[in-house]
């Protein structure tokens, strides 16, 4: 399924709505980390609209591994990924995370990695949104509703790989 396809604009004009914020971040993750663990890491349920991977970072707070499913946009050898946290007025705990500790392991297309992340400065940001909200318009929705400068991160291979 393609976003521009009639399911993925619906899909889209669903996933922009507050109601579908107030749910999905308590079904979405869950879900797509579940179905991670039980193939054996080959399925992440949203990639069906959206190129997908699975993040591990180290939990600011806690220092313990924290794994969250995100959509990626693809960019060279690099992974670009977005704090949306569905346009919640709040940044992801990830994000957080991944400021304190740039060193994370990706997921991606059946392969286990290490990255380190790197907070886009706005001039990159404003070169990538354009090809972000190409791959899924509702990231431009996200920011009007959380009223907030959305954080964007290019995830660069690198560094040793998380538990």
């Amino acid at each position: 399924m393609r976003v521009d396809s009639p399911i993925g604009r619906v899909v889209q004009r669903v996933a922009g709505s507050r109601p579908f914020a107030a749910v999905a971040p308590k079904v979405v993750p869950p879900l797509d980390r579940l179905v991670h663990r039980l193939t054996g890491g080959r399925v992440i349920i949203s990639e069906g609209l959206l190129p997908g991977m699975m993040l591990t970072t180290i939990g600011h707070k806690s220092g313990e591994p924290r794994r969250v499913p995100l959509a990626t946009l693809p960019d060279g050898d690099t992974l670009v990924v977005v704090a949306s946290n569905f346009g919640k007025p709040h940044h992801p705990a990830w994000s957080t995370n991944l400021l304190h500790h740039p060193q994370a392991t990706v997921a991606y297309r059946r392969q286990t990695f290490p990255v380190v992340a790197h907070l886009l400065t706005q001039e990159e940001k404003a070169e990538m949104w354009p090809k972000l909200t190409a791959m899924w318009p509702v990231y431009d929705r996200y920011v009007e509703r959380s009223k907030r400068d959305l954080r964007v991160f290019r995830l660069e291979r690198g560094g040793s790989t998380l538990p």
